[in-house]
């Protein structure tokens, strides 16, 4: 069985990352279920196992925290919807690359929910979308990390965050490119839309029903 919950408020980055942690080592031992953890953080910056520290163009701006994740220099904060995967890789081939490629699925299968065409791009994490413009947009981000076949960490997807906080950093080492959100693109979705589409496509990406918490 797969669990979800969604927390109210603004989760402190430090509280999800102990809670997860706590989670993914129970999960290992087979003392609970696999979680879907959907959440959202204050303001802060999050570095993964590749950041570059040029990339953190405003070091002040908001906290940065050390996340453990694969990937580099992301943003978090109200109006995105972060959702931290804890899922058993035993159960599903020990495959870290297929999971991967699951979870971008998931991403675009979500999007596709409010006819929005989220696309992969060969060497950028994540997915995107193009603009009218010919440029291309980040809407959504993914790092994990994989403990005794067990992962943590996950996914975000902008829904209506300020997107000139991601000016702090460069997203991704992806100084090109810009980044968007469903509302930015003119579309009126809530978290709680957002969210039904999310646990919905979850089964059809992965085959499994989450039970809500």
């Amino acid at each position: 069985m797969i669990e979800w919950k969604t927390s109210t408020g603004l989760i402190p980055y430090e509280q999800a990352l102990a809670e997860m942690e706590a989670r993914v080592a129970v999960i290992s031992n087979n003392q609970a279920a696999e979680l879907l953890w959907l959440l959202e953080h204050p303001p802060l910056y999050t570095a993964g196992t590749s950041a570059d520290q040029n990339d953190l163009l405003e070091p002040d701006r908001f906290p940065v925290f050390d996340a453990g994740r694969g990937g580099q220099y992301t943003y978090h904060g109200p109006g995105q919807r972060v959702v931290y995967v804890m899922l058993d890789l035993r159960k599903r081939g020990r495959d870290v690359r297929k999971f991967v490629c699951d979870l971008e699925q998931w991403i675009i299968d979500t999007l596709a929910e409010f006819n929005v065409v989220g696309e992969r791009r060969d060497g950028r994490v994540g997915v995107w979308v193009a603009r009218d413009n010919g440029r291309e947009d980040k809407i959504a981000a993914l790092g994990v990390r994989v403990r005794k076949w067990v992962s943590f960490h996950g996914i975000s997807i902008n829904v209506e965050p300020d997107l000139g906080h991601f000016k702090g950093i460069v997203p991704c080492g992806l100084d090109q490119f810009g980044v968007t959100s469903l509302v930015d693109l003119g579309l009126p979705v809530t978290m709680d839309d957002l969210d039904t589409a999310l646990i919905r496509c979850f089964e059809q990406t992965f085959g499994e029903m989450p039970v809500k918490l």
